[in-house]
């Protein structure tokens, strides 16, 4: 087994620090969620704390950790005889991203509990973790039918586990710990509400503290138990410390005052339900016992309130996280000193009583959203449009020196987001589970049934029935039972919903360059990006202005970094359509060789001109006619507006073998059969791709 990292160790990351130990020292805080960078220790300090958790008495024998003192009256191993109990270290258990259900709430013989009646369980992984760590690493990429076995485990303490009548019950009661990179995808809302607190790390931009995190680092690489060892005094120390804060915990005095403080601030941050005040209590009460207090401070409820309500006030998918501190100091200010013993005490200098989580409670900004450094799209100088480029209603675009050099607009912001019609790729797909276009998938409505290809997962119940009833004279039946073999069972196949790669390719060319409808086109292309955060897609952008296309942003599971490139997309110069298209056709087969099973939807947002090179009309027909050989399904957004159209758009959703919109049908209340005409134009072709796979 190897050595881990001693947590004590860590360079910097106070808030990190504390949230873990504030959970060690209380579970029912509920688990912490750490957003951050990679690179920043995430990992290294959740797998860090295990070896700072006390040990935990288990009944002797017992698969799922049940606790002497009060065994599960309904564990699958039970019942437990008193007496026969013993201790080892509290686990930390890990949910890979990719682990099937099987593995996560564990496994029923279904053979065996059909013929036999007999319950054959084998526990997974939420067994495993029960009075444990349960960590996810990546934990915003897990899947949909997982997060939502987490949710269920996390409610109730317990897992359930059912197969066709068949059922087995076991307490499953963890500290979860999940680490993510917001660049890859945020996590679903009911997921996200159910950690406790959440902090944001970054990489120190202190030469001092780096320097000290890599020479720790080569000296741990170099020697792990030789490194250990020389901070076991620290780490037990910790280790005592948690113990004693454990012991005093229930005796600390959560005051009215500081209740009403609790209560004002969830208020004053619009929360939604009541968890966050509880959460904020149970902090606050963990902070005390971290201090070796028996009554709540006001900065404790401050402190809490940095931990627990960041990632609960979010109102939207592309609102930054974090917290307002001026408006939390108001807040407690305001409501503080009502209860003789809590005071203003948290007026003037440092709130933390300790800056060091070593030493007590950690300072640090504790939820404030890091700044937004991503990078901006880089818009080389264009050529001044062509004459008959729509140039109606906008600003003037600034004129570069010199003959046929051209400028570009400052970027225009993007209008209010709007709900959309759904756009969803024709045919059956298999790929990864979503809610945007139809698959085969292991969770949904049965459609079928298939003999088992490995494990068998779904039971289909009938089926199975259907193909051993002829044998069972041969077989030898002569009871009520029903004898069953390997060969009888069948597999149910189930139709779902899975998520799509929407890459979106948008004209930021001159004839776009109005600065009202490059802010109402920009609107529809948020208003999208929000379906496809709400529909668990992934997404890509390319652009095209001037001489050339651009991939924005290459495809990513974070719909909020394509919102950042979208909002600072520059215009101006010619229109290279073709190369937009050609760009996107590209992507797509790097994708397809990264991703088979997952299916794409390509959106073009134009008006369809094509100007700029030799023939650039005919060379655009071209390129789109690629996407239509390649079964490609697709939706022109056609951003012509004006008196005059000349119905370029609707030419290039034909070409493209996809159909076209305008931005107001985009709306999901303007137009009834938006999806029924995006399938039907893209049936024939989404025929030809499926006989091709």
């Amino acid at each position: 087994m190897s050595t881990p990292y001693p947590f004590t160790a860590l360079v910097g990351q106070e808030d990190l620090r504390l949230a873990l130990l504030l959970n060690a020292v209380s579970p029912a805080v509920g688990g912490v969620l750490v957003r951050g960078e990679k690179g920043t220790a995430k990992s290294t300090a959740v797998r860090a704390l295990s070896a700072l958790m006390p040990e935990v008495d288990v009944v002797s024998g017992c698969r799922f950790s049940c606790d002497p003192a009060s065994p599960d009256p309904g564990c699958p191993d039970g019942p437990h005889e008193t007496g026969a109990s013993g201790s080892r270290p509290a686990r930390m258990v890990e949910l890979p991203v990719g682990a099937s259900e099987d593995r996560l709430v564990g496994a029923l013989d279904i053979e065996r509990a059909l013929a036999e009646g007999v319950k054959a369980f084998e526990p997974g992984l939420l067994a495993d973790a029960h009075r444990g760590i349960l960590y996810v690493d990546e934990v915003n990429l897990l899947h949909d039918h997982l997060v939502d076995l987490l949710l269920d485990a996390a409610a109730m303490g317990a897992s359930y586990v059912e197969r066709e009548g068949v059922s087995v019950r076991h307490a499953s009661k963890f500290l979860l710990v999940g680490t993510m990179n917001p660049e890859e995808g945020e996590l679903r809302p009911q997921l996200l509400d159910r950690f406790g607190l959440t902090v944001e790390v970054a990489a120190s931009r202190e030469p001092d503290q780096r320097v000290e995190v890599v020479r720790r680092r080569l000296a741990y690489d170099d020697d792990p138990a030789g490194f250990a060892g020389r901070w076991a005094d620290e780490e037990s120390a910790v280790r005592a410390r948690i113990v004693a804060a454990r012991d005093l915990l229930p005796e600390v005095r959560l005051g009215d005052g500081a209740l009403r403080q609790i209560a004002a601030t969830c208020a004053a941050f619009e929360v939604d339900g009541m968890r966050a005040d509880i959460v904020m209590a149970r902090t606050a009460t963990a902070l005390a016992a971290w201090a070796g207090r028996t009554d709540v401070l006001a900065e404790d409820v401050r402190q809490a309130a940095l931990l627990a309500l960041p990632h609960r006030r979010r109102r939207a998918p592309f609102d930054a996280p974090g917290l307002d501190e001026d408006k939390l100091d108001e807040t407690l200010e305001e409501f503080g000193g009502q209860d003789g013993d809590e005071g203003d005490r948290d007026e003037g200098g440092d709130d933390d009583p300790d800056p060091d989580p070593d030493g007590g409670p950690g300072g640090g900004p504790g939820g404030q959203p890091e700044p937004d450094d991503a990078p901006r799209v880089d818009g080389e100088p264009a050529a001044q449009p062509e004459a008959g480029e729509d140039r109606e209603g906008g600003e003037p675009q600034p004129s570069g020196g010199g003959g046929g050099g051209g400028g570009e607009q400052t970027p225009a912001r993007a209008a209010e987001p709007f709900r959309t019609k759904v756009l969803s790729v024709p045919g059956l797909g298999e790929g990864a589970a979503g809610r945007r276009s139809r698959a085969r998938t292991e969770h949904g409505r049965t459609i079928g049934a298939r003999r088992p290809r490995g494990a068998l997962t779904k039971l289909h119940l009938a089926a199975t029935v259907q193909a051993a009833a002829p044998h069972q004279r041969a077989r030898g039946r002569s009871g009520p039972g029903l004898v069953v073999r390997r060969d009888d069972l069948r597999q149910a196949s189930r139709e779902g919903r899975e998520g799509n790669l929407v890459l979106f390719v948008v004209d930021a060319s001159g004839s776009m360059a109005a600065r009202q409808r490059m802010s109402a086109v920009k609107g529809a292309v948020l208003s999208l990006l929000l379906d496809a955060y709400q529909r668990r897609d992934k997404v890509g952008m390319v652009t095209f202005r001037g001489s050339a296309a651009d991939l924005a942003l290459p495809p990513t599971s974070s719909v909020d970094a394509a919102a950042v490139r979208l909002e600072s997309l520059p215009t101006g110069g010619r229109t290279p359509l073709a190369a937009g298209l050609l760009k996107a056709h590209e992507v797509l087969r790097v994708e397809r060789l990264r991703d088979p099973a997952r299916r794409a939807l390509v959106v073009v947002v134009t008006d369809g001109r094509a100007t700029g090179g030799p023939e650039p009309v005919a060379l655009a027909s071209r390129a789109a006619r690629l996407f239509g050989a390649d079964g490609v399904a697709s939706v022109v957004v056609d951003c012509e507006s004006g008196p005059v159209r000349l119905g370029l758009a609707g030419q290039l959703a034909g070409e493209l073998g996809g159909t076209a919109v305008t931005l107001d049908e985009l709306r999901a209340d303007s137009i009834a059969g938006l999806v029924k005409d995006v399938r039907s134009s893209g049936q024939n072709s989404g025929q030809s791709s499926r006989r091709a796979a």
